[in-house]
């Protein structure tokens, strides 16, 4: 049983299986009574209600998060349970550095005076703390779980993090339990102790975020905030929508690239997990070219850093436009992302920045730009 949202799936496993599609949301008991596997996204709600009297023997998600999953209640019943974690954090980073650039220019930021507060540091934290520093930003990274396996020395306290952080951005699984549980993580507290000023990021899980609190924040506190995941999603807060300065349809790690990592993750466990030994290394090998050249100028003559950023990233990744058509219609939110664009990441470009400062073009290089001599 397959959600019919995972791209690139399709014809793949037919040769070799019976494949069912099925809206993810949509996914019932009955059509699962008789699956071996399931194959998901963030959709289908795989607990008790849903797998209770199957033969489900193994639940494959091609998402980095799997809070849809009830991890406790298929361990007990013998049901592996895999993610994908790391398949789509380059396309997150890019996500990322779009919003980053695109505030840069709106608010006149100047990047290297500027302090980027990462909360988790995990695949995703770790690709955009990388591309802060690429920028030339001054990053703090905040993983107490981390802290606590390696040592307090790369990691500052989250308290300090939010009074010294311009902009702050979580990449923070969505937990309720242990010793560092991010349910509502972004409180009132949370945003009291934040700069006045500063810019609120949240691309990990909707309910990481309070969304009364971050409403009066917005009105107290924030110079602006971006959301990619919303409390009640598929129906985002029209409040925060239409105040955010990017609003989008849960579509961060949502690039070409990103998918295809981890469909591909799915099929490889699939074929371990059921001693299949047909297609263990499958990669699909020709990802669809992006809708934008991709080799392309950039005259950096006489620009600012930011400007040179702000052109070369806006060039692979418009982020104002999925944010314009979110707000435009926000009815049709998983339509959105069900149907997505073709967007490929920073590796996919060529680019030549002409009369650019040495340290820009070694940021772009560091983004994952390949530079033209």
């Amino acid at each position: 049983m397959a959600d019919d949202r995972i791209p690139f799936l399709r014809g793949v496993l037919e040769p070799y299986a019976d494949v069912a599609y099925l809206p993810g949301a949509k996914i019932t008991r009955g059509d699962v009574a008789d699956a071996d596997a399931i194959l998901t996204r963030t959709r289908t709600r795989c607990n008790a209600e849903l797998l209770e009297g199957s033969r489900v023997r193994l639940i494959a998600t091609a998402t980095i998060g799997y809070d849809h999953i009830d991890t406790d209640w298929c361990g007990a019943h013998g049901i592996r349970w895999v993610n994908a974690p790391g398949c789509n954090s380059s396309s997150v980073q890019q996500y990322i550095v779009a919003v980053l650039v695109a505030l840069a220019k709106e608010q006149r930021r100047t990047l290297r005076k500027t302090t980027l507060g990462v909360i988790g540091a995990g695949n995703v934290g770790s690709k955009v703390a990388g591309a802060g520093a690429a920028l030339g930003m001054n990053v703090l990274l905040n993983d107490p779980p981390r802290a606590a396996r390696e040592g307090a020395a790369a990691f500052t306290p989250l308290g300090e993090l939010l009074a010294r952080s311009d902009i702050v951005t979580c990449h923070t699984p969505l937990t309720k339990d242990g010793s560092c549980p991010t349910w509502h993580l972004s409180s009132d507290a949370f945003f009291r102790q934040m700069k006045t000023g500063a810019v609120y990021i949240n691309s990990s899980r909707g309910a990481v975020t309070d969304s009364e609190a971050l409403k009066r924040a917005a009105q107290s506190k924030l110079s602006a905030f971006v959301l990619d995941v919303w409390e009640g999603e598929p129906a985002p807060d029209a409040t925060l929508l239409a105040q955010s300065f990017v609003g989008t349809p849960h579509i961060a790690g949502y690039s070409s690239d990103g998918k295809v990592n981890g469909t591909a993750a799915c099929i490889h466990e699939l074929c371990r997990f059921f001693g299949l030994d047909i297609l263990p290394d499958h990669y699909l090998a020709a990802v669809p070219p992006p809708p934008f050249p991709v080799a392309f100028t950039v005259d950096g003559s006489g620009k600012t850093p930011e400007e040179v950023f702000y052109e070369a990233v806006m060039h692979t990744y418009p982020v104002m436009e999925d944010s314009r058509r979110l707000k435009q219609s926000p009815e049709t939110f998983e339509e959105q992302r069900g149907n997505y664009w073709n967007r490929r990441e920073f590796g996919s470009y060529t680019l030549r920045p002409d009369g650019a400062d040495a340290d820009v073009v070694d940021g772009l290089r560091k983004l994952g730009f390949h530079i033209a001599p």
